[in-house]
């Protein structure tokens, strides 16, 4: 199928580039295939593949992109050196508007008063820097320190703001998977308390209505034998350590989570992993849906 895209230029010099303006909305494959018909399909996935693919200057990896009208998509025909990983993290998915990475255990999300070492955001930050010194990000939620997982960022004051004015309506779901102590007898089930923290910054949980800010946390059991479960956890609301505080209130710790009440560490770190967000891209209007793999060292824990 067609889909019209604009004229055809090409800029000769040291590069040699194809600059095509988007006339209507398409994704990026068929518009592609459309504007470069001696290419095939896995000619444009390799030109992808080795970031070769520009909209509107920001380099796009992703075949099913959707396309505005006015945008330009500039093809460089001259293989372009991939960025390293920043280290510590990995990017799963970059647009000019958001970077979803995924954070390992053991990083912070940000500094805090008291920690001023390497976090999430400095590392992101530094990575920017490099393409262009003006660029910015910004922090729209955090993951608890010993957290792996999904994290999303914006890349400008303005999507931060459209993220955070309307994260419950923006964000459709935030899954988790958890390795907790313990064999839980109850498949699912829905925890709800009020959290409040204390001075020495543990969160305390109260069923008391309107003591504390309200939580509440969904939760299905994936696998389990004598010693542990493995849960799949879905937060309604995300207070701070709410899916650590909820699974004491059940009387099944997060393994490695000395602070609310395990005793079994059995994998070096906590047994904490965002695994999904879905959410509503914030300009496009479009539902992103990224997903990761259950950490392994989870999973041999039921083999």
């Amino acid at each position: 199928m067609h889909v019209p895209g604009g004229k055809l230029r090409t800029k000769m010099g040291k590069e040699k580039q194809t600059c095509l303006k988007v006339n209507e909305q398409a994704e990026l494959m068929k518009f592609l295939l459309a504007e470069l018909p001696s290419k095939s399909r896995s000619d444009v996935k390799a030109l992808l593949a080795h970031h070769q693919i520009s909209i509107d200057k920001e380099v796009v990896t992703q075949y099913n992109h959707p396309l505005e009208i006015g945008q330009e998509v500039v093809v460089n025909w001259t293989k372009v050196l991939v960025e390293k990983q920043p280290q510590g993290l990995n990017i799963v998915f970059e647009d000019p508007f958001i970077i979803i990475i995924e954070k390992q255990a053991g990083l912070l999300s940000i500094a805090t008063a008291t920690e001023k070492e390497q976090t999430a955001y400095s590392i992101l930050s530094e990575h920017v820097k490099k393409r262009d010194p003006k660029n910015k990000i910004f922090v729209l939620h955090r993951l608890d320190r010993d957290t792996s997982g999904v994290m999303m960022f914006a890349k400008s004051e303005k999507v931060q703001q459209l993220l955070q004015n309307a994260w419950k309506e923006t964000v459709l779901e935030r899954s988790y998977i958890a390795v907790v102590e313990g064999t839980v007898t109850q498949e699912q089930g829905t925890i709800t308390s009020w959290l409040t923290e204390s001075k020495a910054f543990v969160m305390y949980s109260s069923r008391t209505p309107n003591d504390g800010q309200k939580a509440v946390t969904h939760y299905k059991v994936l696998n389990k034998n004598k010693h542990y479960s493995l849960m799949e956890v879905n937060l309604e609301t995300g207070r701070k350590n709410q899916i650590r505080v909820h699974m004491k209130d059940i009387g099944h710790s997060v393994i490695g989570d000395k602070k609310y009440g395990a005793t079994k560490h059995p994998i070096g770190r906590l047994g904490l992993h965002a695994r999904l967000l879905v959410f509503k891209h914030p300009i496009t209007g479009e539902e992103v849906r990224y997903e990761t793999d259950i950490p392994k060292e989870f999973l041999n824990l039921f083999s």
